[in-house]
């Protein structure tokens, strides 16, 4: 994933052309990070967990904070695609027991919770986590101007929120330990998102 030039992660001098052994690390290091949280992951258990030597890790990565962006970097690579059923309601349907059941495993919580405690703790990750959603509500805006397009759901709503509630709820469950709501509620939800846009 491309990021600005403030967001880049600073890297070691000497740094061996071993993009496997990187790979390893920023893998060990984002698995330690989903299950401990920063303050109690260390550079020893990350190095341990990859299978390589301290200075090996501090060849690439000056300090723990760097490994923590980069490690967070390789999260936020992966995507979630939009469906394109054909339908609003369906479309919705698809995309939100996708989202429900990623965020109902224990990791998929620990993802969440860590992208938000971290994104305080480091303006880089909170940039790193900002494109990401943004690349995620893009793809969810196809979505309701195919709608809008297709004659199903109004041209003047606020697309904006209509694209941004559902992580905002999630993001208040997990920030408060609260249950996330479940696939089986996926239909409701739907619901509730098109009450207020649907054509009648």
């Amino acid at each position: 994933m491309t990021t600005t030039a403030s967001t880049q992660v600073r890297r070691g001098r000497g740094r061996p052309r071993d993009p496997g052994t990187d790979d390893r690390i920023t893998r060990a290091a984002a698995e330690l990070l989903l299950q401990r949280g920063f303050d109690r992951t260390t550079v020893d258990d990350v190095a341990a967990r990859a299978g390589v030597g301290k200075a090996t890790v501090y060849r690439r990565w000056p300090s723990k904070e760097d490994l923590a962006v980069a490690a967070m970097e390789t999260l936020y690579s992966a995507e979630m695609p939009e469906p394109d059923t054909g339908s609003i309601r369906t479309d919705l349907a698809a995309s939100y027991r996708s989202v429900l059941t990623f965020v109902n495993t224990p990791e998929g919580a620990a993802f969440l919770r860590t992208s938000i405690a971290e994104s305080v703790r480091d303006g880089r990750i909170a940039a790193l986590y900002r494109s990401s959603t943004e690349r995620r509500e893009l793809e969810s805006r196809a979505t309701f101007e195919r709608a809008i397009a297709r004659g199903e759901v109004r041209p003047d709503i606020d697309v904006d929120s209509a694209v941004q509630w559902l992580g905002g709820l999630l993001a208040i469950r997990a920030i408060t330990h609260r249950p996330m709501p479940t696939v089986d509620e996926a239909d409701l939800l739907v619901e509730f998102t098109l009450r207020g846009i649907e054509i009648r």
